[in-house]
């Protein structure tokens, strides 16, 4: 009978304990994510409703006013069928914030007001919301209604990317903090615009 070496059996221990430091996380993630557990990573939440399938809107009404006047980007739009009044022009300013708050990218954002019939008020619009790009248009405002998801309000904002696909829909109580932070993370994740 050969005797062990007592140093071989140590470094064997030490081996076996550094592998499990690696590969027992592993294992235990593997068995909690698999086997159904009970637990999953939280994924990340949207405060606004992505829209499901994307809707393309190119060709639709006007759309590619907004592009031939300030080159391919992002379209938040805010639609208002009625004279814009308080609700309005608080959605108007949230609308202007929400650009601002976005820092760096702003310059891929641009701010659309899809109002109805009646004619907006071009002083107040020039004086407090210079870069706001002004529409009349039926068939743009029709294809956005159809496609505003029927459980949540109309009056809120839609994001269009810049290949004219509607992507999400904002109900119109959102915070612009929370506005924010969906277009900024769709902003990040995009390579376009």
């Amino acid at each position: 009978m050969s005797q062990q070496n007592p140093e071989t059996g140590r470094g064997r221990l030490q081996l076996a304990l550094v592998a499990a430091i690696f590969i027992g996380p592993l294992l235990v993630a593997g068995w909690l994510y698999f086997a159904g557990v009970g637990w999953q990573p939280a994924g990340r939440t949207n405060h606004g409703l992505i829209i499901d399938p994307i809707a393309r809107l190119e060709g639709v009404g006007r759309i590619e006013t907004a592009d031939d006047a300030r080159g391919q980007r992002w379209l938040l739009i805010y639609a208002q069928r009625g004279p814009c009044a308080e609700r309005c022009r608080a959605s108007l300013f949230k609308l202007r914030q929400s650009r601002l708050m976005l820092g760096n990218d702003m310059d891929r954002l641009v701010r659309v007001f899809l109002h109805g019939e009646a004619t907006p008020d071009r002083v107040f619009l020039n004086q407090q919301h210079a870069g706001l790009i002004t529409l009349s248009d039926r068939p743009l405002s029709a294809a956005l209604d159809e496609k505003r998801p029927e459980q949540v309000e109309p009056g809120g904002f839609f994001l269009v990317d810049p290949l004219h696909n509607l992507v999400m829909y904002f109900p119109p109580g959102i915070g612009p903090r929370d506005l924010v932070d969906d277009i900024k993370h769709l902003l990040d994740l995009s390579r376009i615009g």
